[in-house]
């Protein structure tokens, strides 16, 4: 039985891209990609973690291309990837939103609360779940009335997470809004 390469985990395979390009110039250029610039083969490879080290770029791999962006987002910064991050929260492909929510969270993208607090009533679980999490972390007192109706979505992962983010949301600001 032949062996399966194994992939990197994308922070390691992000890191050796910023190895060759500088964290900045890669953190510019997932941004580009975001806004719609041209796909960059070579970068792709790292942010895919093809075995390879060459992304997949036929059938519905594209579709991935703005997920990965995101994803080496989350592994190497610039400020100045931040707005296109926040157009991301309204793609219409909910892998798109939910990776940008989890990049609001980690880089605590302030600009991205309104836009995030609308997301907590996204048709997809997981997006909902990603937002509530980032408006813990980014948000104001007035994005709690969005968590609070999360807190009674019909999913209970969801509810769950809004019950957290309502939690820490009220810890950070030392107020209770729950």
């Amino acid at each position: 039985m032949a062996s399966v390469p194994s992939r990197p985990h994308p922070s390691e395979a992000v890191r050796a891209a910023c190895e060759r390009w500088g964290e900045r110039d890669v953190a510019l250029r997932c941004a580009a990609m975001l806004d719609g610039g041209a796909p960059e083969l070579e970068l792709l490879g790292y942010l895919s973690t093809a075995p390879s080290g060459v992304a997949p770029t036929s059938g519905t791999w594209p579709s991935w291309f703005p997920v990965w962006a995101l994803r080496g987002l989350r592994y190497a910064w610039d400020p100045a990837a931040e707005p296109a991050v926040v157009r991301a929260l309204v793609s219409e492909a909910w892998r798109v939103r939910e990776m940008a929510a989890k990049v609001c969270l980690v880089r605590e993208i302030g600009a991205a609360g309104d836009t995030l607090a609308e997301l907590v009533d996204d048709p997809v679980p997981r997006v909902r779940i990603a937002a509530a999490r980032a408006v813990a972390v980014v948000g104001e007192s007035e994005h709690a009335p969005a968590l609070q109706g999360l807190a009674r979505d019909d999913d209970a992962k969801c509810r769950a997470a809004a019950a957290d983010a309502l939690r820490r949301l009220s810890d950070r600001l030392d107020r209770d809004l729950r």
